[in-house]
């Protein structure tokens, strides 16, 4: 017998990619927006669209009905990569999942799997490399965003230790094709693409294609164990890395290296700037510290139990970058012809 698959937060960028996988499968999906999402991408792929919100249990019923035999991805969550305590994303992050797993258990989904996030785990000095935990704390991580996930992720372990059948799955930096409107990583490459990234620093940090993160999660109902944690990882690049990257693939400029002491005296107006303007701030005090920390993590786990194997990240940041291009999300840039030949900026090796 076939299974439903029931994925939260489904209009977003993990949701979105989750929901492509399965559809392309052929398989039954029934997705939660909430009432405020664009909902035209997953719709396009035949997804059964139910409005609701994780933080009112009753509004989600409608998800949940008849889903004896159902698969559950709650991905619905609230990235936040501000510093100050954020009360409504603690609500959405924490008790939305509490809300979504009493649901789970009260109609009797068969697995579960739920989106963490490596944040939930607590960093470790320079040189180590961090991997699974069992035992998860807001008091061991800094940031509200991650307090918010460890909180959420020590839940569902608790719950998981009294037989929910359930694995928790940590992605770290998401990037990669499909609406990401709230993607603060996506954001960043849009405005390379833009011409309006003023600067980033040294330091980096480990990013996953969503299109991996996506067939990790599906492994993970498949053959994952329940009760167990699995790290979807990509690999670590410096945010120099990644921006040369992106300049080899869309033949764009470089970009200034600041130094890390004034990249923290402007981006508190450089958040605000972005948020006036609609977008997400991608250098906020708690970015710009995420980047200097240990950022090196295994996914040695997942490679072996779920045969999870991310792609590179050139691959990523180019289907990225056709993505955004083909959506109109960004304007392809013509280089300028003269007669039979194209103009080219000559670069010395400097």
């Amino acid at each position: 017998m076939r299974h439903i698959y029931l994925v939260t937060g489904a209009a977003g960028h993990l949701g979105g990619a989750v929901c492509s996988l399965l559809k392309n499968r052929g398989e039954t999906v029934r997705g939660l927006a909430h009432y405020k999402d664009d909902t035209t991408f997953i719709e396009s792929l035949g997804v059964e669209v139910v409005r609701g919100d994780v933080t009112d249990k009753e509004s989600m019923r409608e998800l949940f009905e008849g889903s004896e035999n159902a698969y559950l991805i709650h991905t619905a969550a609230i990235v936040d990569i501000n510093s100050k305590e954020n009360a409504y994303m603690r609500e959405v992050n924490v008790e939305g999942t509490k809300n979504v797993i009493a649901l789970a258990k009260e109609y009797g989904v068969e697995k579960t799997v739920y989106v963490s996030s490596v944040h939930a785990i607590p960093v470790l000095p320079h040189g180590r490399m961090m991997r699974e935990v069992t035992e998860f704390s807001p008091d061991s991580v800094e940031g509200a965003y991650a307090k918010t996930k460890a909180e959420a992720a020590a839940y569902v372990m608790e719950e998981m230790k009294k037989g929910f059948d359930c694995r928790i799955v940590h992605p770290s930096g998401i990037i990669g094709p499909y609406p990401a409107k709230g993607n603060h990583l996506v954001q960043m490459i849009k405005n390379y693409i833009k011409g309006i990234l003023p600067g980033c620093i040294k330091g980096g940090y480990d990013f996953v294609d969503v299109r991996d993160c996506a067939l990790g999660i599906d492994a993970a109902l498949d053959y994952g164990k329940a009760g167990e944690c699995y790290l979807l990882t990509g690999g670590y690049y410096s945010v120099i890395e990644m921006l040369n990257l992106l300049k080899e693939i869309t033949q764009g400029k470089s970009v200034r290296v600041w130094p890390t002491w004034m990249a923290k005296m402007v981006a508190p107006a450089m958040a605000k700037a972005a948020i006036r303007k609609g977008m997400k701030p991608i250098f906020t005090t708690y970015s710009l510290e995420t980047l200097k920390v240990n950022g090196r993590f295994s996914h040695d786990k997942a490679t072996r139990e779920l045969g999870f194997m991310p792609r590179e990240l050139y691959e990523t940041l180019k289907d990225t970058v056709n993505w955004l291009y083909t959506s109109g999300e960004c304007e392809r840039k013509q280089k300028k012809v003269i007669g039979k030949y194209t103009a080219k900026r000559v670069q010395l090796g400097m």
